[in-house]
């Protein structure tokens, strides 16, 4: 009965000819005569090789032109294989053209004589020229690809969430100090959270609510919880849900590692071991995760039963010593869900290897989920995706559902006696995963294994 999660995505991304071929095509209603015709770069999308680039461009000139074309090769492309056109930067190709040579019988001949490329500047080409909204993209496209081959088809209503937190650190980092504060309107836009939501919702015509969800490092689960009330309440029929957090530079680093909570001057198994003797903190990670609910689906990785959110109102970084919302959160969510502590088989634990969410998480498994539950945390694995963790997590419990496998860290030093060492058989059917972020946030969701 609960929604399914699609898998996430994290490289890979794609774009169509629509855009290219009207651009093109009033290139040549301006200047019919085989000269140079330039592709301006605002009509580009995102493209991960610039080998594709040009295929898109090719196609899109043979569209362009009325009539019917006779198809002619490309030239070589084996200089341009490969290349990454890089942030911030879109690859725009030239192509000199013997173009637009009328033949009797009404068919154009469009000839190549000559590509070239040309590196340009251009952060705001359709407002995707940045990693974290390619990446946001490709990330609930795939999850959206991977719905459909697994048999879903979308409803009449599509909504999209975002669940994110510092947004797009590299390029405001630009905007201050590369662009000094000024942009075209239209690379402008790229700042917007908006903007590439905006462009997927485009894309696929999907007509639901979109919006951005934020809850530190609970935004994943957050997302998920928030995806589900809107199913219920029956205002969406499906529910994409990505969570990006891209957002490791060495400022944000330091200061975390400043607060005493990461570690970077060893090897992630030494510093994070939670639940385990001598764990200092996590290492840092990033991701963009998808995940496509529905109540709809043919085969979901995973059920989300239910779950609950709710907020210390204690501090701004540490969490309350008398966990009274803690733990209030983990019994809400089962209750949500309709599940009792004695039927967890699983506490996928926050788990960043600190003191505090240690004793916290610590206390839950032994006071609430009696001597049952097994528990793990993949942070020593992945590290910490601050904004995306908890989706991350999920994704990694979603995936151990579906091939029978938990992915859990390896033990290195004395443990909590019911913590999972490494890769383990997945036999149990429901799982509590439960997340804390800074500044007091608590949350706590309930999955549960499908049936074949």
């Amino acid at each position: 009965m609960g929604p399914s999660s699609s898998r996430g995505s994290f490289q890979g991304v794609g774009a169509g000819g629509g855009e290219l071929a009207a651009a093109v095509r009033t290139a040549l209603d301006h200047d019919p005569t085989p000269h140079r015709c330039a592709v301006d770069e605002t009509a580009l999308g995102e493209v991960s090789d610039v080998a594709v680039l040009i295929g898109l461009v090719r196609e899109a000139l043979v569209h362009a032109v009325p009539g019917g074309v006779e198809r002619t090769p490309l030239p070589p492309l084996d200089r341009f294989q490969g290349r990454d056109p890089g942030r911030g930067e879109v690859a725009a190709v030239v192509f000199l053209a013997a173009a637009v040579h009328p033949r009797p019988q009404g068919e154009v001949v469009l000839g190549f004589l000559e590509v070239e490329e040309v590196r340009i500047r251009c952060p705001g080409a359709l407002g995707v020229g940045d990693r974290f909204a390619r990446d946001m993209r490709a990330a609930a496209r795939e999850a959206v690809t991977d719905a459909r081959q697994r048999g879903w088809r979308p409803g009449r209503r599509v909504g999209l969430l975002h669940a994110t937190v510092l947004g797009d650190v590299d390029e405001w980092r630009d905007f201050y100090l590369t662009d000094g504060g000024q942009r075209r309107v239209r690379d402008y836009l790229t700042l917007m959270p908006s903007t590439p939501m905006s462009l997927f919702m485009q894309e696929n015509g999907f007509h639901g609510p979109a919006m951005t969800v934020s809850a530190m490092c609970t935004s994943g689960n957050v997302g998920l919880i928030t995806a589900k009330m809107w199913l219920d309440a029956g205002i969406v029929d499906d529910v994409v849900l990505v969570a990006t957090d891209l957002s490791i530079t060495p400022e944000n680093v330091e200061h975390f590692v400043r607060l005493g909570v990461s570690v970077v001057d060893t090897e992630p198994l030494d510093a994070c071991r939670p639940f385990q003797h001598g764990s200092r903190g996590f290492g840092a990670g990033e991701a963009s995760i998808g995940f496509l609910l529905s109540r709809r689906s043919t085969r979901p990785y995973v059920q989300v039963l239910g779950g609950t959110m709710s907020h210390d109102a204690h501090h701004l970084t540490s969490v309350d010593p008398t966990l009274t919302q803690v733990q209030q959160c983990a019994r809400e969510a089962l209750h949500n869900a309709g599940v009792s502590a004695d039927e967890v088989d699983y506490l996928n634990a926050h788990g960043p290897g600190t003191q505090q969410c240690d004793s916290a998480e610590t206390t839950v498994l032994d006071q609430q989920l009696s001597s049952r539950p097994q528990v793990y945390s993949i942070k020593p694995l992945t590290g910490h995706c601050q904004g995306a963790a908890a989706a991350v997590e999920v994704a990694a419990a979603a995936l151990g559902y579906e091939h029978g496998v938990i992915p859990a860290a390896p033990i290195v030093a004395a443990a909590h006696p019911r913590l999972l060492d490494g890769p383990t058989p997945m036999t149990g059917a429901i799982t509590l995963k439960t997340s804390l972020g800074m500044g007091g946030h608590n949350s706590a969701i309930v999955l549960a294994g499908t049936t074949p």
